[in-house]
């Protein structure tokens, strides 16, 4: 039969055929979406049972002991891979999303990082720290040591970074292995709500686009370019330092990277120098716009340079006042949003 008239014997309206079709769309999405999760969830429970890795996460094949037993075939090197892929960063409430797991009887780091090596890469980072139990100087929270116990288990994911805030699938999809974790070491999880912590990570995403600012000065040499020998003996004789990509100059401050040059072709006179600075990663005890400033100023009078905007004006008073006015706002609002410039935390929300 016609489509046509199959509509015309149904008695469906334009819009009621639309909508009709709309909801067929969601619900078909919907069966999409189930599936895939519940066939995330198989494998991640055909790994358990079988002790395998899932080749598609880049691990190698392994027996995984049981909890309560010790297996002499997973090596010290083993635990400190796990410890490490799980624990590289500090855990930070303000930027991350904490879950905990309370144990009835001290657990061995053995049979956490056994579990936890299992895991996949997340799209953000994540963390794991313990309180060491019995421990004679109180609470100590520490990243988890192969031959240690602990009573108590943080577990966090990163709420946003550069590329934004992280996404309900991402969110859940970690909540999911802390709760599968609980169940294996049969913990108490104390988790925070989905919405809420989305919401933080909303919040997050907009204290980060605002404050994230690339710093520029620019020093144009007019007259006579230079050609990269010169300039690399004159920075270097200034304390800067070749970058590893060897197209590029970085200013240090005890090991402190302060701002940098941009990338230059070595094989072409400079006629333009610019300076970046990376604000929200550099403490502002450093005074890093000071710094870069005072360079970039005795650079132009040693080579009959001159400082300008990113439109070619030449930098006055006035533009550096209207600077430093713009700068100071910045570490405040980073501050009121309880971010540290130059901190740790700082380093993994901008990076």
């Amino acid at each position: 039969m016609p489509i046509n008239e199959m509509i015309g014997k149904l008695g469906l309206s334009d819009l009621q055929l639309a909508l009709v079709v709309i909801g067929i769309f969601l619900l078909l999405l919907v069966v999409i979406v189930n599936f895939r999760h519940g066939r995330a969830r198989r494998k991640l429970n055909e790994m358990r049972s079988t002790g395998k890795f899932d080749p598609e996460l880049g691990s190698q094949q392994r027996h995984e002991p049981s909890l309560g037993e010790s297996d002499p075939a997973m090596s010290s090197s083993l635990l400190a891979d796990s410890a490490t892929n799980s624990s590289k960063m500090t855990i930070d409430p303000r930027i991350d999303c904490v879950v905990t797991l309370r144990f009835t009887e001290p657990i061995q780091a053995t049979e956490i990082l056994a579990e936890i090596a299992t895991w996949p890469r997340f799209q953000f980072n994540w963390g794991a720290e313990g309180l060491k139990a019995n421990w004679i100087d109180g609470d100590t929270w520490e990243k988890i040591q192969a031959g240690s116990a602990y009573s108590e288990l943080q577990l966090a994911m990163q709420l946003a970074n550069r590329q934004g805030p992280i996404e309900v699938f991402d969110l859940s999809d970690f909540f999911t292995h802390c709760q599968n974790l609980a169940e294996a070491l049969g913990a108490q999880i104390d988790m925070p709500g989905v919405n809420a912590m989305l919401d933080s990570a909303k919040e997050l995403d907009a204290l980060a686009a605002q404050t994230d600012i690339q710093l520029s000065i620019n020093i144009l040499f007019d007259s006579t370019p230079l050609s990269w020998n010169d300039l690399g003996a004159l920075l270097q004789a200034r304390g800067f330092r070749l970058s590893a990509n060897g197209r590029s100059f970085e200013f240090f401050n005890q090991q402190q990277l302060l701002f940098f040059s941009s990338e230059l072709n070595p094989a072409e006179p400079v006629s333009q120098l610019t300076f970046l600075l990376e604000l929200p990663l550099v403490a502002v005890e450093e005074r890093p716009f000071e710094k870069m400033l005072a360079e970039g100023a005795a650079i132009a009078e040693t080579k009959q340079g001159r400082l300008v905007d990113d439109n070619g004006i030449n930098l006055t008073a006035m533009a550096v006042s209207s600077i430093h006015h713009h700068i100071d706002g910045l570490y405040a609002e980073l501050e009121r949003g309880g971010i540290v410039a130059g901190s740790a935390t700082a380093q993994r929300l901008f990076s």
